[in-house]
Formats: C-alpha cells, sequence, structure tokens
C-alpha cells in the first residue's frame, strides 16, 4: 500500500467514524463512544472481521447495529435467547430502527411480512438463533440477501470451556465459507484467555483483531458469605432489609425457587417465581410483570437473566452459589446496568462445591473439558471464601493486568475478619481420622463436644472424644466447613447422607508440622445506612435534587403509563438517567430536549411533545 492510498484509507475510516458517531446521537441519543466500541466499530465499518469481550453493560450491542445501520445490506445478529432478541429488537424499534426477529414466537403472518421487508431492503437489524440460521433453507434465502454483517452475540456459547456451552453454536463456524466477504464480530462479555481461543478457532476467526475491555464494574458492590442454617431465611432477610428496590433471586432448583418465592412473599415481598417448568404463558406475563414494576423480586433458575436489560435491577442475590467466576460475573451483571449502586451478594457452602465437582464427575465429557470444569469450580470458590478483593480476583481471573482493589467489597471494607485456627484444625483432623470417615459433619461436631448420643465404648475411648469443648458448635461448624473447602477434608456423597473423612493426607501433614495455617472468616454485617450511601467509583450514581423530585416524580407516571399502553418495559422508552436530566435541565423546546442524552431523532419525534408538556407543568 502507498503512503498515498494508506493516507486516503485512514481518512475514509476518520469519516466513517464521524458518521458513526452522529448516528450514536441521532438514533441513540448518546454524545460519545465508550470504552472499545469506537476501535471495534471502525474494524467493523472497514469490512474486517474481529472478536469484541466487552463488559455487560459496555454497550456491545452498539457495536454491531451502527454498522449495520451504515454498511450496506442486512445486519444479520445471531443471539441465544428469545427473551434477549425480543428486548434488542424491541429497544431498536423504540428509537426508530428498522429491526424484527424470526423466531418460534413469530407467528406466520409476520414471519411472511418480515421477509416482504428483507427482500425489499427495507429492514436494517435481523436476530435469529444459530438453530433458525443454519436451517439448510434458511441459509440458501439468506445467500440472496446483500448482507452488512454477520455478528454472533454471547460468543461464549461456542466454547466447551465457557459456562453456557451450546453445541448448536459450534456450527457457526460454517459461515465462514457460506458468507466469505461479510464481515463477521463475535462479542461477549464472560471469556477467559481459554475460552477466547476457542471461539476464534471455533468461529474462522484465528487471524482477526480481538479486543478485550476491562471487566470492571465500579457500581456493584459484593460480598459472599458462607451459609449457616437455611439459606432461604437468610435470603428472605437479605430482600427485605432492601425494600422498594428491583432485585434477582438466583436459586439452583425449580423446587427451591418456587419454595423462595413464596416464603418472600410470606414476608411481604413482591416476589415472582420464574423457570423452565412453568407454562411459556405464565413465563412471559411474569417477566412482563417485572420489567414493568419499579420494585418487584424476581426468583429464578439461572435460565433467567441473559434476555434482561432491566437497567434499575439494584440487587442480585444467589441463594446457591453459580457454577462458575463466568456465571458469576454474568448472574451479578444483571444489577447496576444504569450506572447506579447496586449490590451482588453471593450465599455459598462446601456442600454447594461437592455438589458441583460431583455433577461434573458424573458428566459424559472428554477427560480435558472435565479437568478445566472442575478448576473453574475451584477457582469460583478460592474466589468466594478467599481474603483478596472480590472484583480485583475477577479481574484478574479475566486476564487483566495492574488490577487495583476496588475499595468497598466487604472484604476491602473489612466485613470479614479472619482468625488463626490451625490448632482447632488439628483436633478436628485428627478426629476425622480417628472415626474412620464413617460418620457425617454434626457427628463429627457432637464427637468433639462429647456430645453423641448413645456413643460406642469405641468413640469414647477414642483421644478425640471431648477434645473440643473449648469452641461451641457452631463454631466447629464453620471450622469443618473452612477444612472442607481447602481439600483438608473430604466429603463421601453416600447417597445424599455424606460421609466426612481425611482429604489431601500432603496437605493434612503441613497442618499438623506447622508448616499450613488455617484461618477461619468471622463476619461483622456492614450497616445498611452504609451500604446505601457508599459512593461507586468511575461512574456517578443517579440522584434527583429535591427541587426536582416532584418533576422527575412527573415524567416516570407518564413513562408507566406510556409503557403500560405499548405493553413494553418502561426503560425502553427513557432510562432513568434520562429523566433525570430532563428533570434538572427542563427544557422549554424540541431542540433543548434533543442535546438531553438518550433523546435520539426517534424518540424525540415520538415522545417530545408529550415529555415537553409534562415539564411545561412544573415551568
Amino acid at each position: 500500500m502507498t503512503a498515498a492510498v494508506a493516507e486516503a484509507s485512514a481518512d475514509a475510516l476518520s469519516e466513517g467514524l464521524e458518521g458513526a458517531r452522529e448516528i450514536l446521537r441521532r438514533t441513540f441519543g448518546h454524545a460519545e463512544f465508550r470504552g472499545l466500541q469506537a476501535p471495534v466499530i471502525t474494524e467493523v465499518l472497514a469490512g474486517r472481521s474481529a472478536m469484541a469481550v466487552l463488559p455487560t453493560g459496555g454497550g456491545k450491542s452498539v457495536c454491531y447495529q451502527i454498522p449495520s445501520l451504515m454498511r450496506p445490506g442486512l445486519g444479520l445478529v445471531v443471539s441465544p435467547l428469545i427473551a434477549l432478541m425480543s428486548d434488542q429488537v424491541a429497544g431498536l424499534q423504540q428509537a426508530g430502527v428498522a429491526a424484527a426477529r424470526l423466531d418460534s414466537n413469530i407467528e406466520p403472518e409476520e414471519k411472511a411480512e418480515t421477509w416482504r421487508r428483507i427482500e425489499a431492503g427495507e429492514l436494517d437489524l435481523l436476530y435469529i438463533s444459530p438453530e433458525g440460521l443454519m436451517q439448510p433453507w434458511m441459509l440458501e434465502r439468506l445467500s440472496r440477501v446483500p448482507l452488512a454483517l454477520i455478528a454472533i452475540d454471547e460468543a461464549h456459547c461456542v466454547s466447551q470451556w465457557g459456562h453456557d456451552f451450546r453445541p448448536e453454536y459450534r456450527m457457526l463456524g460454517r459461515l465462514a465459507d457460506l458468507f466469505p466477504n461479510v464481515p463477521r464480530l463475535a462479542v461477549t462479555a464472560t471469556a477467559d484467555a481459554r475460552t477466547r481461543d476457542d471461539i476464534r478457532a471455533e468461529l474462522r476467526l484465528e487471524n482477526t483483531p480481538e479486543f478485550v475491555d476491562s471487566f470492571a464494574r465500579p457500581e456493584l458492590v459484593l460480598s459472599a458469605e458462607r451459609k449457616r442454617g437455611a439459606a432461604h431465611k437468610r435470603v428472605v432477610e437479605l430482600v427485605t432489609a432492601r425494600p422498594d428496590r428491583s432485585g434477582v433471586v438466583y436459586a439452583g432448583s425449580r423446587d427451591g425457587v418456587d419454595k423462595l418465592a413464596q416464603s418472600l412473599r410470606d414476608a411481604g415481598v413482591p416476589a415472582l417465581a420464574y423457570h423452565a417448568g412453568l407454562d411459556k404463558a405464565v413465563r412471559n406475563q411474569r417477566l412482563e410483570k417485572f420489567l414493568e414494576a419499579d420494585a418487584a423480586v424476581m426468583v429464578a433458575t439461572i435460565a433467567f437473566g441473559m434476555g434482561v436489560d432491566k437497567p434499575d435491577v439494584r440487587f442480585v442475590i444467589h441463594a446457591d452459589a453459580p457454577a462458575s467466576i463466568e456465571a458469576y460475573w454474568q448472574e451479578i451483571g444483571r444489577a447496576g446496568r444504569d450506572g447506579d449502586l447496586a449490590e451482588g451478594i453471593t450465599l455459598y457452602g462446601a456442600a454447594d462445591m461437592s455438589w458441583a465437582l460431583r455433577r461434573i464427575s458424573e458428566r459424559d465429557m472428554d477427560p480435558a473439558v472435565k479437568q478445566v470444569q472442575v478448576g473453574k469450580v475451584r477457582q469460583l470458590y478460592a474466589l468466594l471464601d478467599g481474603t483478596g478483593c472480590r472484583a480485583a480476583t475477577v479481574r484478574r481471573y479475566f486476564g487483566e493486568e495492574g488490577v487495583e482493589a476496588c475499595g468497598q467489597c466487604d472484604l476491602c471494607t473489612g466485613q470479614v475478619d479472619l482468625t488463626d485456627a490451625t490448632e482447632a484444625a488439628q483436633k478436628a483432623l485428627s478426629a476425622a481420622h480417628r472415626l474412620g470417615g464413617r460418620y457425617g459433619r454434626g457427628r463429627l461436631v457432637d464427637h468433639l463436644l462429647a456430645k453423641t448420643k448413645e456413643p460406642s465404648d469405641f468413640e469414647t475411648s477414642l483421644s478425640t472424644w471431648g477434645i473440643g469443648q473449648d469452641l461451641s458448635a457452631n463454631a466447629w461448624r464453620d471450622l469443618v466447613e473452612q477444612l472442607l473447602f481447602e481439600g483438608l477434608l473430604r466429603e463421601d456423597p453416600n447417597d445424599g447422607r455424606p460421609l466426612v473423612g481425611v482429604g489431601d493426607a500432603a496437605a493434612v501433614k503441613a497442618v499438623f508440622r506447622g508448616e499450613r495455617r488455617v484461618q477461619i472468616q468471622t463476619r461483622a454485617e456492614a450497616p445498611a445506612k452504609a451500604r446505601r450511601t457508599r459512593k461507586a467509583g468511575g461512574r456517578d450514581a443517579i440522584a434527583v435534587s429535591p427541587a426536582d423530585q416532584a418533576l422527575f416524580d412527573a415524567l416516570r407516571a407518564w413513562r408507566s403509563r406510556e409503557a403500560k399502553s405499548q405493553h413494553v418495559p418502561p426503560y425502553l422508552i427513557f432510562h432513568d438517567r434520562t429523566l433525570t436530566e430532563i428533570a434538572s435541565v427542563k427544557p422549554g423546546s424540541r431542540a433543548a430536549l434533543e442535546r438531553v442524552n438518550g433523546v435520539g431523532e426517534g424518540k424525540l419525534a415520538r415522545y417530545g411533545e408529550a415529555v415537553l408538556e409534562v415539564v411545561g407543568g412544573f415551568a
């Protein structure tokens, strides 16, 4: 390439990015790109394929939506969930973008109209599932349509190393041959280095640029605590301490979801249950109710969430631990998408870890994959039961360097203290060894306290009988849990009645020699007021001044009425952050309203007069 050609090419790319910035302003109402959006968009506008790993809430969709509006042809977006497609299409339509989806929920008449618009060149973006796309008839029909790009959303689903592996995603590598001149963009929010390599290999993106942004979510305040007694009771305590807020509670089973939702309702919380065992119409009704509510709690299995872009979720609570750090970060990421402070709270226990490891051992998978999955489980529990900053641990897991402590998680703020328990650990390990792995945790604690009911002469003759009376039963239960986490003790499933035995022999010997110390966590709950007022770094929290509160409330009331009339979530009309700015600046004209962040041309034309009328009532 000559210098003149290179300069002309650079000028064209610069002009293209300016055009993209103008569309960002006119269509989406934002003045500037965030993070790595600009370089990713520049790459796609140049007709080149790429992979982008941007954090949840980091604007991944803009990276393919804007090039689809600028390049000739139809932007094709591959997405794994109907809820995810529906939410994005509805949001685009609110902004005045010609977007549609093809999935099993679409009526035949609507499908026919969508195809008419595609073939007439009237559609900018089409969302489709990988299963739907890779049907031979679908590929043949799309081969006759000019394509602007192909975006593969939630691209981690293609990788066997990832947390949401879907075999049908593997078929998408064929797109490189079927559409050789169409740029392809793989995007995801959660992928470590191994997963990224697998995505690139499977999707035939080996020689394309990779854009990996920071995984920092400074608006999230993270904490984790071990389960003590009934986890559901603790969840009810946590939720009722956070009234009048939207939240998501994840539970590990459908039965657990139903029971926990009922417990919350009994406590006066407007809780909804959501899982795959419910009728589709019931699920859709509950999802719509949750999205439209200003304060509601959705109790769900992990199948819920990928398609939810509700910006005002103030907390995510895991009643049962997630499957991996990737799953943890994605699920926790449902909170705080508006940039305001939000909480991610995880309850966990050694039984959760044992169950996760047992489930992996029972799966029919390649031994190498199984080994990696076991490693991911152990890394998750090292995060949950660790002593270092939680947010920093996650970011390092994804490969970030030079990471500093967040300063606001429970570990950074000193809510968790560590006490040396090596001597007590030696007693528990000795007792487990002498009992020969024949009993469960409760019996081991009773033995240490000499409280076993009707003990045998053999048991009372052991040197460990009653040697733990200097600690309480709760303290011993916590220590046994710690030793299970560290692999110093192990649990045999024993058909649902786990038996405790001695774990890694070398590690146990190191404890007895004093070469390895055992520390136990103690927790001091932070006051609720401190949690609410703590400031997150990086972005300002949404705040409405007392002078603007009445107008803000009136704008929200108008938005709620408008959303109900259209059967769409309120945030698709305007986010709270946009309403806050409107209440503050009190625009008196369409031109002034258009300058508010989040008000694009489409929404200005659709809602401008109504908003100005509400503002005028407070002039």
